[in-house]
């Protein structure tokens, strides 16, 4: 079997394992509705295409390399997700719908910055990509990049599949109150979780 199937295998696979990623997408839908998951779901991938890019270039080499660089990266994207659950528990009231709708723009850029203080993505290219890298068929960079992008089309279509039923689940619990009551907590505790994940979780490839 070849490297590109091989390599096909391997990334839908891993994508199909439900992680961080997948998890902020649905919190979004169903919270926000199902253009909000989207948004979500296309600002994550940019994450993941700045991420292929730094890989290509050596930079997420550098910053793994380094100790200080990699957990002052782990306790920025920890402090942003804290910051995201701050905003959606302090939202709305008890008495109407808890988290306004935000512009989509906003919502896209927060998924490109949590993807890109996610330090698992960073993980995910150093030690699944080289695997698949042969230096006999080209330059190694190019390769990174085709790869990578190949993942980032891979992961966008499964996160607007989580971003679609997740956005229809949430139409239906949106027009419960009791939802509406508890809907920032159980978004702010999400995002809690997430934050604590990426502080404390160990090495992973999970997206």
């Amino acid at each position: 079997m070849t490297h590109p199937i091989l390599f096909l295998l391997a990334s839908l696979t891993l994508v199909a394992i439900p992680g961080p990623n997948h998890l902020y997408i649905t919190t979004r839908s169903v919270g926000e509705g199902r253009r909000a998951g989207i948004a979500s779901a296309f600002g994550v991938e940019t994450g993941t295409l700045v991420h292929v890019a730094a890989a290509a270039a050596g930079l997420s080499a550098l910053v793994a390399a380094s100790a200080t660089a990699f957990g002052a990266l782990r306790y920025a994207g920890a402090a942003y997700l804290v910051y995201l659950a701050v905003r959606a528990l302090r939202s709305g009231d008890h008495d109407g719908p808890v988290l306004e709708p935000r512009p989509l723009r906003r919502v896209y850029l927060d998924g490109v910055l949590v993807n890109l203080l996610n330090p698992k993505v960073i993980l995910f290219f150093l030690a699944f990509l080289p695997q698949f890298v042969d230096e006999r068929i080209g330059a190694v960079p190019a390769q990174i990049v085709v790869m990578g992008c190949t993942t980032a089309l891979i992961g966008l279509v499964s996160d607007i599949a989580y971003a679609v039923v997740a956005g229809s689940v949430g139409h239906r619990l949106r027009g419960s109150r009791a939802f509406q009551r508890r809907q920032r907590y159980v978004t702010g505790a999400v995002y809690l979780g997430l934050g604590a994940l990426t502080v404390f979780a160990g090495p992973g490839q999970r997206r």
